[in-house]
């Protein structure tokens, strides 16, 4: 009897193994989805439609972006408790850049084509100065992160506040807001367009993956696997361009712009979204984050530092100056972030950001970012951001009040902290 419950489990153990499926990113993954049915089940199908899909994606991309920065700080041991204080530093100033300084100081007037780009690169240039410093005091001054980052919680907070005198600024660039989520989407051609080209791209680069490892001498998984993995990912890619462009645009939007749409009257006109520009921007973003972390000497530098500081620096590695740089692309990543929000509230607020700190860092640690350093993925920052906007949204829509909804974030949180160090547990027993 123990022999044919035995076969079964192994089976399953030998074909996990014959795909190399990452079991963590799995069980995330797992995660993801029994919330997502959960919630279905709960809001009597509401949660998963093509609306609240396309409104969840836009409402995690900010936090989504921070997130990936996040995961450098923390492989490195680090903490960076600033990073909402931060990103409503950057608006204000792109705020301020774009309805004041730019009309008023170099006479450029509101809809100049030039006005959103300056503004993006004041942003970003404000969040790679002000990450880079706190960096500086990190690596150099030898400060505690989480004490400088505490301090710039509480100083950039204030200091955007001063900069707008606790007004709200706007309305902002209208080239600007198409950072924003659904004032600036692909349509459904273009959509499908990227989508094609992705899932294109993703199969080429898993059998390029292939290839260079049999190049090397490296044992590959058998081609049955590969195959089945090319059909999942290029299955969800799909999918997910299929279901945005599911969620056709109301009459009433469509009248408000016949031509954008290319509709000669809203009536009868069927015209869908698509993919939005945010989403795309989060898909270069972690695109970019994931060769750093996988293929530059940057990357290598991060994770050899995160499992152990001390080797790392006797090797040659200037952990200084890698800190410096590591929060310089987390302020980056915060101007980044601040664009989208703002853009999609389409004003600068005074509470802008508020709280995204502890998301961002939830986030990461949710996507199995060790807080003791050196082990940390993109792509699970990516599905921890997810899982937290699921969260939050499946319980707006059921109506649980705010409190409650930081309650169960909050034991999540612990929980998934949890599980990772079960896991690890697991893991050094076998």
């Amino acid at each position: 009897m123990s022999d044919q419950i035995a076969e079964p489990v192994k089976a399953e153990r030998n074909f996990l193994a014959k795909l190399e499926v990452d079991t963590r990113l799995l069980g995330m993954i797992g995660a993801f989805v029994l919330v997502c049915l959960v919630f279905n089940v709960l809001t009597d199908g509401r949660f998963l439609t093509p609306r609240n899909i396309f409104n969840l994606s836009i409402q995690t991309v900010s936090v989504a972006i921070m997130a990936t920065g996040m995961v450098f700080v923390i492989v490195t041991r680090h903490i960076d408790l600033s990073v909402g204080a931060l990103l409503a530093t950057c608006t204000a100033v792109m705020a301020m850049t774009q309805t004041q300084f730019l009309p008023n100081v170099l006479g450029l007037e509101i809809g100049h084509p030039m006005i959103p780009w300056i503004t993006v690169l004041v942003g970003l240039l404000t969040g790679a100065l002000i990450g880079g410093f706190q960096g500086y005091l990190v690596g150099y001054q030898m400060i505690p992160a989480f004490i400088v980052t505490l301090g710039g919680l509480l100083i950039w907070r204030n200091v955007a506040w001063h900069m707008t005198n606790g007004q709200t600024i706007g309305p902002l660039d209208e080239t600007y807001l198409l950072f924003g989520g659904i004032n600036g989407t692909l349509g459904v051609f273009w959509s499908w367009v990227v989508g094609v080209l992705a899932a294109v791209a993703s199969a080429f680069g898993i059998l390029s993956a292939r290839r260079s490892k049999i190049g090397h001498g490296f044992a590959v998984k058998p081609m049955w696997a590969e195959g089945i993995v090319i059909g999942v990912v290029v299955a969800a890619i799909l999918g997910f361009v299929a279901v945005l462009n599911s969620y056709t645009v109301p009459d009433r939007v469509i009248a408000r712009d016949l031509e954008r749409w290319g509709c000669e009257a809203a009536e009868g006109c069927t015209a869908a979204y698509g993919i939005p520009y945010s989403v795309l921007l989060l898909i270069v973003v972690a695109i970019i984050m994931t060769v750093i972390a996988q293929r530059t000497r940057l990357g290598r530098y991060i994770f050899a530092t995160g499992g152990n500081p001390d080797a790392a620096e006797l090797s040659g590695i200037n952990t200084k100056l890698l800190t410096v740089k590591i929060f310089a692309i987390v302020g980056v990543l915060c101007a980044l972030g601040g664009i989208v929000a703002s853009a999609r509230l389409g004003y600068h607020t005074n509470d802008i950001g508020t709280l995204d700190e502890l998301r961002v860092i939830a986030a990461a640690v949710i996507g199995g970012t060790a807080l003791s350093g050196g082990i940390g993925t993109i792509y699970g920052a990516i599905i921890g951001a997810l899982i937290m906007q699921s969260l939050q949204s499946g319980m707006a829509m059921v109506g649980v009040d705010a409190p409650y909804q930081n309650i169960v974030v909050g034991f999540v949180l612990v929980l998934a902290v949890w599980i990772d160090i079960q896991y690890r547990k697991f893991s050094g027993a076998k």
